[in-house]
């Protein structure tokens, strides 16, 4: 691992000139978000490429986060709000983000930390649910299997992540933690029927099938303070 990032670092060095930002979206192995790899492979060498990237140069990081980092937290989640992460991928993603602010004490640059909360797309994975919700209705399947569907998310679009990754870019002035999200609690099961709608498929719904994850809160949802402030100037 250690050499894959001596090897990355090599390439950067490579650009000239070098770049002025960098969006750092890279993490493997998800959505096993329970597995210790986080922490003992992806922290350390994530950690090293984006130390050597500040030290080569590099003033701007954009770096991709995870509302996981914010733990068993019920409700609007503020981005000054004190994390508390309850999975190993959560606890790296946070403690890099820390490292990352304490790196700025030495070496000073842009740290944006753009935290994530759901989205869905193009590209996103097969096993996610609007993915396997897509794929029973293409089969012509006539049930659907589900949770119960009353947990609280905070749902965006990918063309809507990239538009904020974008807007924040290309202003530095923003930084720190900023919630990449809606702000609006949205129930599963409302985000299910709605796909339903749009497909304009006769699927039905089997809720209560699977039972809710046990690594998240039943209702949470971020607060866009910065990325509400951006949108208004």
């Amino acid at each position: 691992m250690q050499c894959d990032v001596q090897k990355d670092f090599q390439a950067l060095l490579k650009v000239r000139p070098l770049p002025d930002a960098i969006i750092h979206l890279a993490w493997s192995g998800l959505p096993n978000y329970r597995d210790f790899f986080h922490i003992d492979i992806n922290l350390p060498a994530d950690l090293a490429f984006l130390k050597a990237a500040v030290e080569a140069g590099i003033s701007q990081l954009v770096v991709a986060g995870t509302c996981l980092e914010y733990g068993m937290q019920y409700g609007p989640l503020a981005e000054e709000q004190a994390t508390c992460p309850a999975t190993p991928y959560g606890f790296a993603k946070d403690a890099l983000r820390k490292a990352l602010q304490a790196l700025q004490n030495s070496h000073p640059f842009t740290l944006q930390w753009m935290r994530l909360f759901y989205m869905h797309g193009e590209g996103q994975n097969k096993n996610s649910l609007l993915a396997q919700l897509d794929r029973a209705i293409d089969e012509g399947q006539a049930v659907f299997n589900m949770s119960a569907g009353d947990q609280l998310r905070d749902y965006l679009p990918i063309e809507k992540v990239a538009e904020n990754f974008v807007r924040v870019l290309e202003t530095p002035a923003c930084q720190g933690v900023i919630n990449c999200c809606s702000g609006n609690p949205v129930s599963v099961r409302s985000l299910v029927e709605q796909r339903c709608k749009e497909r304009n498929a006769d699927i039905q719904l089997n809720r209560g099938c699977y039972p809710y994850p046990d690594y998240e809160p039943l209702a949470f949802w971020g607060v866009p303070k910065k990325l509400s402030g951006l949108l208004q100037s």
